[in-house]
């Protein structure tokens, strides 16, 4: 039997998304160990093998067939654009991607002005712009803290994840638009779908009747 191998996002995600995997019976005692320099983490007795990649990297591993199944934000999935079956809702990490800005930025919004849009998610940004507002903006691409864009006039709006909304209130700024919730999806190769088919059902199966169970509590 191949061994099925299962891509996760660093950081809090997989320490919970871990906590669910353990909990449908497929634990993995190795990622326990803190300090390991280990980059695969394998359960011999299900022929299951899990590791940790950088958040965007998650859907090209799923893609190409590195995983076959990949767990990550569903920021990641949408500014990635890979080929591969979105699955299941997790639940974990809830957000939610939205436009912000200083309340003076709104009547711009509304009235479909050319403005500057400062973003991570440059690809989120294009698609809810053009496709779905039908407003012309210019976008620049930032890596950093996003919130400085408007603050110092590199642009009207920006487009970021919005958790509490904590960090823009001290900053002045408030969310003007609401483009999409967010939390952390399951993901599958499509080839893998195929060829595993059996396997990965009953996966997601078993992730889909805790999570039930969960919100039924």
């Amino acid at each position: 039997m191949r061994y099925l191998t299962i891509a996760l996002a660093k950081g809090r995600m997989a320490k919970k998304t871990m906590e669910l995997f353990e909990a449908i019976g497929i634990p993995c005692e190795e990622m326990k160990d803190e300090h390991t320099r280990k980059l695969i983490f394998v359960n011999e007795e299900l022929k299951v093998r899990f590791f940790l990649a950088k958040a965007n990297d998650v859907p090209t591993y799923v893609e190409y067939g590195a995983a076959d199944i990949g767990i990550v934000g569903k920021d990641t999935i949408l500014e990635e654009g890979r080929r591969l079956y979105e699955v299941l809702d997790l639940g974990i990490g809830k957000c939610r991607m939205c436009v912000c800005g200083p309340s003076e930025a709104e009547d711009k919004l509304r009235h479909h002005e050319l403005i500057r849009v400062a973003t991570k998610y440059p690809n989120i940004a294009k698609d809810y712009f053009y496709n779905k507002k039908h407003q012309t903006v210019e976008i620049i691409k930032l890596n950093g803290s996003i919130e400085l864009a408007p603050i110092v006039g590199l642009s009207e709006v920006i487009v970021d994840i919005v958790e509490t909304g904590s960090t823009l209130r001290e900053n002045g700024l408030a969310v003007l638009e609401e483009i999409v919730p967010l939390s952390a999806r399951m993901v599958v190769n499509q080839v893998s779908m195929k060829i595993e088919h059996e396997r990965i059902s009953r996966i997601i199966d078993a992730m889909r009747k805790l999570l039930n169970s969960q919100t039924d509590q």
